[in-house]
């Protein structure tokens, strides 16, 4: 009587901590939504800082797995869960009988929440090590599987190991049946062909492909597909030409320069042609406020480079580096080993030529309608920003402006 008060006791118990952790799922379900498929979208409640930001960590692609969101993980280890704790009553039930596999229902319970405890240990370093981002209602998850698990193994002969061990012998002993075994080979076959589906289209992970689009450049640290001289890509006067507009001191034009770099390396008819777009009052006068101060300066220079025939090693080198200050830009220019002549270069960076050429590029892009960075220009067409799915994007967009690939690509 005293042990089914107990199992009684610890049901209910192990019940509501389900019950309170699948709210909680659901609700970082919706943060996660919001946070990659609203743009609209007003920061959630428990975004309160730059260090405590569930909508900071619901926008990385540490918050999946597989492309499967991990709220929607918790969802299904919580009706799981659920699930064992009612197989009892359930099994019992017509066309459910399968459930008598399930004869230690506490003993998988323990095992699922210690399992997932040491996974959320894992995820909260990841957090704090790598994102520097900490999401509470995550934390709030990883106290309800840790008490679930220890409510568990309440009265469980070796405690976790006991029941790890005993799962496992439970779960070999229910594939013996070979209807049994037939059946979970094919769950596992379906589980497998829909993961498998969530990982390569990242449909429910717009980090995830984000990643796979602008990883490898978001990622480093200096471009390793820099060339040398004024001229990248094709020379021919046939080739098909990419107007480029950018500023030194913005990010994305940064991505989307290594972006260009290693296009050329994959196409023989494509060149690129840079043009500077500054958003620094000091040379933009269409600006109605400071954004990126210093950048007028490395368009200056950088146009100076380019009448010495050292454009896009400059290019790249103010990219990697981001001198701030006139100063700062002769010192890592003068500390480069491009063979520049210094004197010509800081007169040319102060010619009328140089800043008309500068001018006439901003000029330009207003016209255009283009006021920020970056900006692309193809066969006519200005669109600003990094195509959309990044440089698979980027590639396909070349290709239908009828850029011809060395070799195959997709």
């Amino acid at each position: 009587m005293e042990d089914e008060k107990k199992v009684y006791i610890k049901t209910w118990i192990i019940s509501i901590l389900v019950i309170i952790g699948f709210l909680v799922t659901i609700d970082l379900a919706y943060i996660y939504y919001q946070a990659n498929f609203n743009q609209y979208a007003l920061p959630s409640f428990c975004s309160v800082s730059e260090m405590i930001d569930c909508d900071g960590v619901a926008r990385t692609v540490e918050s999946q797995f597989f492309g499967v969101p991990l709220a929607y993980w918790g969802m299904f280890l919580y009706s799981f869960i659920i699930m064992l704790l009612g197989v009892d009553k359930l099994k019992k039930l017509p066309g459910l009988k399968f459930l008598e596999v399930f004869k230690n229902k506490f003993h998988y319970i323990a095992s699922l929440g210690i399992i997932s405890f040491t996974i959320s240990m894992i995820l909260l370093l990841i957090s704090l090590f790598q994102i520097h981002k900490i999401c509470v209602m995550c934390a709030v998850t990883y106290v309800i599987d840790l008490c679930i698990a220890l409510f568990a193994v309440d009265g469980i002969e070796g405690n976790f190991v006991g029941a790890i061990k005993q799962s496992w012998l439970d779960f070999v002993d229910a594939l013996k049946p070979i209807p049994y075994r037939v059946a979970f080979i094919v769950v596992m076959a379906i589980a497998c062909g829909f993961l498998g589906w969530t990982f390569t289209s990242a449909k429910f992970s717009p980090a995830l492909k984000a990643q796979r689009g602008y990883g490898e450049f978001i990622k480093a640290k200096t471009n390793k597909y820099a060339i040398t001289g004024n001229v990248l890509g094709s020379a021919d006067k046939d080739a098909i030409v990419i107007n480029i507009y950018s500023d030194y001191m913005c990010p994305m034009c940064n991505v989307f320069n290594m972006m260009l770099h290693k296009l050329v390396t994959e196409f023989e008819n494509v060149r690129i042609e840079h043009h500077s777009m500054p958003l620094d009052t000091e040379c933009n006068t269409f600006l109605q406020q400071e954004f990126h101060h210093g950048s007028c300066t490395m368009a200056r220079y950088a146009e100076a480079a380019h009448m010495q025939g050292k454009f896009w090693e400059v290019n790249s080198l103010f990219f990697d580096k981001k001198p701030a200050t006139e100063d700062e830009v002769i010192e890592v220019l003068e500390n480069s080993e491009f063979g520049l002549d210094m004197d010509k270069l800081k007169k040319d960076a102060s010619s009328k030529a140089v800043k008309n050429i500068i001018q006439n590029d901003i000029q330009t892009a207003v016209a255009n309608k283009q006021i920020g960075t970056p900006t692309m220009e193809i066969n006519g067409k200005f669109e600003m920003g990094i195509p959309k799915g990044g440089y698979p994007a980027l590639k396909q967009l070349v290709i239908e402006n009828g850029g011809k690939p060395k070799h195959k690509l997709f």
